[in-house]
């Protein structure tokens, strides 16, 4: 435990004969857990971030733009897969009898199918489509980590506004005993006054000692209302809302065990640094704006026979059919003439990226 300092950590914290002093025990290379409020042990902390989790819009905002990010990793993995489309069109037509029958009997009425199939395929000869998922999968890391943060930083003032609320309650609790004990002294030096046992100073000292404390009274109790506000608004409510949810110190329990890290290893589980290392990877693999597309792209297709029949008339022969069949191949190489070089967008360039 004491290997990245001089000399070795305690195994516990000392012990204080106070609300909140109990002994605490050092854990090395233990992570905090993703649900690290409960540690308190308080079921009204707990049921308050739960509240404010599914009343948030910021966190719907980020599930939602998650959930954008991974369809189009979907939708570019297809490129990989060929195509195929197909169509098939019937009608029922009538010719004029002013020109000729279009079919090889002198029926005018006849009916017109029309099938078609489209197979296609990229093949992803120079890498452009890996690299543009490459772009998508980096995209879709920094919504995840967008939203790991405001998930963090949503649980964050939750769990900050309660302990304010309880350290308040506190103060609070401790000024008016303040008041409570300065009056009574006040009582006490009034009466000795009236015995001839006290000056008159002694009085208006006393006096003077109680308007202090009573003048430390209304900024605590504006924010504590002000507290309540924050913890409403949080919670998916408006201010005028009454939480059910109220804290104190002696309700709120210190985890017993702590986790003992360097703090490299915080920092590297930091959702804004982790931020940083995809925005270089997106950079990397070609996406922003500032870069182009120097791949060159390879797409065949073929069309399979192709039938503009039967004519079916409505003659009993088979001389009142016909069908008609067309084929086609086609190959289609293209790439870009002019594409922007690494140089002319660094990497530290904000224009470069949406982040």
């Amino acid at each position: 435990m004491g290997g990245n300092t001089r000399e070795p950590l305690p195994a516990k914290t000392a012990f204080a004969e106070i609300v909140g002093g109990e002994e605490q025990s050092f854990v090395p290379n233990r992570d905090i857990p993703e649900q690290w409020w409960t540690l308190f042990r308080s079921q009204p902390l707990n049921s308050l971030v739960e509240k404010a989790i599914k009343a948030n819009p910021t966190l719907v905002a980020a599930q939602a733009a998650l959930r954008q990010a991974v369809e189009f990793v979907y939708a570019q993995e297809g490129a990989f897969f060929p195509t195929l489309q197909a169509s098939f069109s019937p009608s029922r037509q009538k010719a004029s009898n002013t020109f000729s029958p279009p079919l090889n009997t002198d029926q005018l009425i006849y009916s017109l199918f029309t099938t078609q199939v489209t197979v296609g395929f990229t093949p992803d000869v120079f890498g452009g489509n890996r690299r543009q998922v490459e772009s998508l999968k980096a995209q879709v890391d920094f919504q995840r980590f967008q939203l790991q943060a405001a998930y963090l930083t949503l649980t964050s003032n939750v769990v900050g506004a309660a302990v304010q609320e309880a350290s308040l309650k506190a103060k609070l609790a401790a000024a008016k005993e303040i008041i409570q004990i300065i009056t009574n002294s006040l009582g006490l030096v009034r009466r000795q006054f009236d015995l001839g046992y006290a000056a008159r100073i002694d009085v208006a000292a006393q006096e003077a000692a109680l308007a202090q404390a009573e003048q430390a009274l209304p900024p605590l109790q504006k924010q504590l209302e002000q507290n309540r506000d924050l913890l409403a608004a949080l919670a998916g409510g408006f201010p005028s809302d009454d939480l059910e949810e109220k804290f104190d110190l002696s309700a709120l329990q210190l985890p017993e065990e702590l986790p003992v890290s360097l703090p490299s290893k915080f920092v590297e589980h930091r959702p804004d640094v982790r931020v940083v290392d995809v925005r270089e990877q997106f950079v990397g693999t070609g996406g922003g704006s500032g870069h182009g597309h120097p791949f060159a792209a390879v797409r065949s297709t073929r069309t399979p026979p192709r039938s503009t029949g039967p004519l079916v008339t409505p003659g009993p022969t088979p001389a009142s059919m016909a069908t008609m069949r067309s084929r086609a191949t086609g190959w289609t190489v293209g790439a870009p003439f002019f594409f922007s070089s690494a140089s002319a967008c660094p990497s530290s360039s904000s224009a470069c990226t949406p982040f």
